[in-house]
């Protein structure tokens, strides 16, 4: 449909498939829609099902808006702020899929930045989708971005890290799951697809 040069994501290209619909390919993966929602569309569920009423959410990693719309279907009177450092790949959010500026307040720039600056604080969920192709930059590996995601968490609120888990990435992700463990309460896991997916209580 479109192909585009990203600065942080090198090529995207807009596809419509029979099998995963309308979705974003960038660094050899789907970065958003297709499989990518599948991911979040059953770790959400996960959430759903602990009866959390999300009123606000956060999403590190907006793309072109996958992880908004599911919340927005699961949980429609949420309040959803979007972060991602492309421009690219969020403007392609708004013109083939369901980004909408009136019901995601958006902020284009950088995860880290916007977490110590901001004044955002209990958020009920936070999804965590840092993905630039297959790689995830360093500081968002580490034990000091965990603790700054708990520390805009509310009580009752939920953390969801997305990983790839295929063989090359299985070592990575779990060395990132012994650093959760070491911040969070609980650090349950999910398996959807080739990936894993850590959700997080304080």
């Amino acid at each position: 449909m479109e192909v585009v040069q990203s600065d942080y994501n090198g090529e995207l290209k807009v596809v419509d498939d029979l099998a995963w619909g309308r979705h974003v390919m960038g660094g050899g993966v789907t970065q958003s829609g297709g499989v990518a929602k599948k991911v979040w569309k059953t770790s959400l569920v996960e959430i759903k099902n602990l009866k959390l009423n999300v009123k606000n959410c956060l999403i590190l990693g907006l793309g072109a808006g996958s992880i908004a719309e599911l919340v927005r279907k699961y949980w429609p009177e949420a309040k959803i702020t979007g972060v991602d450092i492309d421009p690219v790949i969020v403007n392609l959010g708004k013109k083939y899929f369901s980004i909408k500026e009136d019901a995601v307040d958006i902020h284009i720039t950088d995860a880290f930045e916007y977490l110590q600056k901001s004044k955002i604080k209990c958020q009920q969920l936070i999804a965590v989708d840092m993905y630039q192709g297959q790689q995830i930059p360093q500081k968002f590996n580490t034990q000091k971005f965990a603790a700054l995601i708990k520390s805009k968490l509310g009580s009752n609120g939920v953390a969801v890290f997305n990983r790839l888990y295929s063989d090359k990435k299985q070592a990575e992700a779990l060395d990132f799951e012994k650093k959760l463990k070491k911040v969070f309460g609980s650090v349950e896991r999910v398996y959807p697809e080739a990936n894993i997916m850590f959700i997080c209580q304080k």
